[in-house]
């Protein structure tokens, strides 16, 4: 049954894995969007949603047309550029400009000045722009993506990288997409001022080693995956090879740091909390994208 809902929101990067999700699930719930990308031409239809673009962040007269007629955005990161502060601040500051008075931002679990993974610092910074904005806003920290080992597979569906290996390994509780998009639909179409401010961290319901997660992800998928553990030399040395550019290895290679490290290992309530559901394991993930394609 559609919900009353007098407000519109705009979902950025609503082409991508996790924008189209949430697009799909506001539109099941009879809400009012505006779908914004760069190549409105890939956009889902979907009923009461319009298609807005092209328009990029950097590009603030772009984005004020899109967002023209939202009151919420839901702000899905963009590709590390070296310039993702800038390319929200300027995503934000336009959208507030055209009457957009709350954000939905979708950050990083373990965003902070000092973070192991890269794009985890990246995130941090927008977090405090939007501290510094006035505009009302929630921040959900999303967890690693159940589908991303499988995406950092080679075309042996091996997965190698310094993210330790023993019972002793760091742990992840991964998170799957339909689950981030079930906690910021809800949000979103709430009405409440419970979330305004708040950093929800959103997770799956069990920390697992790479050693665990693996296996499971073969199991799932019925393909042959295993994880390989690196040193850092073996890491730098094998993605050097391939010819990846340093701000890329730094982002691999940290990525696996973090896991190593037990950066990540905290378990939080906020997908039953906020949806109703348990969390999703991730044998359930549901959606497993081809080897190399987070290469």
């Amino acid at each position: 049954m559609a919900e009353q809902n007098l407000a519109t929101v705009a979902v950025t990067g609503a082409t991508g894995a996790l924008g189209s999700r949430i697009a799909a699930r506001l539109a099941d719930r009879g809400a009012s969007q505006l779908l914004v990308a760069r190549d409105p031409s890939r956009l889902p239809d979907l009923p009461g949603a319009q298609h807005r673009g092209p328009a990029t962040y950097e590009d603030t007269a772009a984005m004020r047309t899109a967002l023209a007629g939202a009151s919420t955005l839901v702000l899905i990161s963009s590709h590390p550029t070296g310039k993702r502060l800038e390319e929200h601040a300027s995503a934000v500051q336009a959208g507030m400009e055209v009457g957009i008075d709350r954000v939905l931002y979708v950050s990083l679990i373990g965003a902070g000045p000092t973070a192991t993974y890269r794009n985890a610092r990246d995130h941090w910074l927008t977090e405090q722009f939007l501290d510094l904005s006035g505009v009302r806003h929630t921040t959900f920290r999303s967890g690693f993506y159940a589908s991303t080992p499988a995406a950092l597979a080679d075309e042996e569906f091996v997965i190698r990288g310094p993210g330790g290996s023993g019972p002793e390994s760091g742990r992840v509780a991964f998170v799957t997409h339909d689950d981030i998009a079930a906690a910021i639909t809800n949000v979103a179409l709430g009405d409440s001022t419970d979330h305004d401010g708040a950093v929800l961290d959103v997770t799956g319901p069990e920390a697992l080693t790479l050693d665990e997660a693996v296996p499971r992800i073969a199991t799932a998928t019925g393909r042959p995956y295993r994880y390989e553990a690196e040193t850092l030399e073996e890491a730098f040395a094998r993605r050097w090879r391939l010819g990846i550019s340093g701000e890329q290895i730094e982002a691999w290679i940290s990525w696996y740091q973090a896991i190593a490290g037990g950066e990540l290992s905290a378990v939080t309530d906020v997908v039953p909390r906020l949806t109703g559901s348990p969390a999703t394991p991730i044998t359930e993930s549901g959606w497993w994208p081809s080897p190399k394609t987070a290469w």
